[in-house]
């Protein structure tokens, strides 16, 4: 198997980003995209210009990209989460607070945001690889990301490289479709 190389992205790898974005968040980043959009435009295109701005928290600026001689394959946004839990919005959409419960919960960790893969890249090492690099953002207390109850293939990915499932709250959808009923999330420790 061939180690991708792994790069900062750039403004020009917007239209890659995008959907891999959408399915990292299980079709939730497209819907809010949807609610957000001036009339006229499309999801897409709001969730292009997002990505394309930079100050996004999914900003090219803050994104990484795996390659292996040739396009993109992979993406992956990760960050360091503050050493003292957050404070809940009080404003903040049903739809986003259990994430935002479970993000709370994953203070002092370094945070995967996004971690996605192009579905005929699947299998190559590209997540691991993106995984393995998300490392240099641990916190005191390891790593930490969020996924969906119904995403097997990336929570055995998770498990495989010592992440452990934390924390859990029910979905709410608010017309959002989803097979998954629960947001987990699922931390590494520092001794892993």
């Amino acid at each position: 198997m061939v180690k991708p190389e792994i790069r900062r992205a750039r403004k020009s790898d917007a239209a890659f980003l995008g959907p891999l974005v959408d399915r990292a968040s299980e079709g939730l980043a497209s819907h809010l995209w949807a609610t957000l959009a001036e009339v006229g435009q499309s999801a897409e295109d709001f969730g292009l210009e997002r990505i394309q701005s930079e100050d996004a928290g999914i900003s090219y600026t803050n994104a990484w990209v795996a390659e292996i001689e040739g396009p993109p394959l992979g993406c992956l946004i990760a960050y360091q989460k503050p050493e003292v839990p957050e404070e809940l919005a009080s404003d903040v959409s049903p739809l986003f607070e259990p994430l935002m419960v479970l993000e709370r919960e994953a203070y002092a960790t370094g945070y995967v945001f996004v971690l996605s893969t192009v579905c005929h890249a699947r299998g190559q090492g590209i997540g691991s690889s993106l995984l393995t690099f998300a490392e240099r953002y641990r916190g005191s207390r390891g790593m930490s990301l969020i996924v969906a109850d119904n995403n097997t293939g990336a929570r055995k990915l998770y498990e495989r490289h010592g992440y452990e499932v934390c924390a859990r709250q029910p979905m709410q959808k608010n017309g959002w479709e989803s097979e998954g009923e629960e947001w987990l999330l699922m931390i590494k420790p520092v001794s892993r």
